[in-house]
């Protein structure tokens, strides 16, 4: 703090991102919506059974608080989600006024119990979808080797830089944003399923992993500004997709100079039921085919690493990892990790 009480280190934001936001969030219901869209994404029918206010009237206050910059919105088919802005100016003055919130007050307490609600009857739609298509995930599992050890080789792969930032495209789940959730400030997971989405919200909640979010997106046109993440990871994705080379292509514009993308997926294998019953356009991806994706893409091919089924086992498909890095210095130099 300065000589004169003020916060000299805090994040400033313009005279009239100030008074707009001040504006804004100086009403009860406007206040509360910001609070609660702190702990989770939402929709409008969440947020009604939240406030026990009507739809129109919940819609015309989250309309002033995107204006004002505090809350962003994105549209998920015909789902619109609410969250408390993560960017820009008007995060930093969302992110003081919460700050300022006695986090024990009444108000707020019933907020979140009735938060609590809803997200168990969240979590319990997306369970029901997980076990009806529990039987057809495992059946693929089962051909190669155990999701623990995918995990152990990502994370090994990844290791020795600092991460703040990561961008999981097809998120599914959102397994990838659980393992590396602890060790990042931020996580957006982008998929075009919202039943798997629905599973991933439901999954990242559990976990307590608020700096943590997915939304809808297509992974071969992203809504998001280019650079913005230090990796981009794209998880059994490709073999689903057509045009593999043009996804890598526009994930790669996702990496900060120096930045790093992690592609995971099949080696080229023979298992023709993949394509016919579970929607595998392609049987798998050479070292090469990949590795020449990303240089197309800008990047330096880094590391490739392949995981061979039990050979004792059933397993019959190699699950292939390659690593790409942009070759732009980042600004300043990248931190290692021990």
């Amino acid at each position: 703090m300065s000589f004169d009480g003020s916060h000299s280190d805090a994040p400033r934001v313009p005279f009239a991102t100030l008074l707009d936001g001040l504006k804004a969030a100086g009403e009860d219901t406007r206040l509360r919506l910001l609070s609660v869209l702190s702990e989770a994404d939402l929709t409008v029918s969440d947020l009604t059974d939240i406030m026990g206010q009507s739809q129109p009237r919940i819609s015309r206050h989250l309309k002033l608080l995107a204006e004002a910059g505090l809350v962003e919105r994105h549209r998920e088919a015909s789902w619109v989600f609410y969250r408390r802005a993560t960017e820009g100016p008007g995060s930093v003055l969302a992110a003081r006024l919460l700050d300022l919130l006695a986090p024990g007050d009444d108000v707020l307490q019933r907020d979140r119990e009735r938060l609590s609600d809803v997200r168990a009857a969240r979590a319990a739609a997306a369970q029901a979808y997980f076990r009806a298509h529990a039987d057809e995930w495992d059946r693929i599992r089962g051909l190669h080797v155990p999701e623990a050890d995918v995990e152990a080789a990502v994370r090994d792969i990844l290791a020795g830089q600092h991460m703040e930032s990561l961008l999981d495209l097809g998120t599914g789940t959102g397994r990838m944003l659980e393992v590396f959730g602890p060790d990042i400030e931020r996580g957006l997971g982008l998929d075009l399923s919202p039943d798997m989405l629905a599973i991933a919200r439901a999954n990242l909640e559990r976990a307590g992993l608020r700096h943590c979010s997915v939304r809808q997106g297509d992974i071969f046109n992203l809504a998001l500004p280019r650079e913005s993440f230090d990796v981009v990871i794209i998880h059994q994705v490709l073999h689903f997709i057509d045009d593999g080379a043009r996804a890598v292509r526009e994930a790669a514009r996702m990496v900060k100079p120096g930045g790093r993308l992690l592609v995971v997926d099949f080696a080229p294998h023979d298992l023709e039921f993949l394509r016919e019953a579970h929607a595998h356009r392609r049987l798998g991806f050479s070292p090469e085919t990949v590795a020449g994706w990303m240089a197309q893409a800008g990047l330096e091919p880094e590391a490739h690493k392949a995981l061979l089924p039990d050979r004792n086992g059933e397993g019959r498909l190699i699950v292939s990892l390659w690593l790409g890095r942009d070759p732009r210095a980042a600004a300043g130099a990248q931190r290692e990790v021990a």
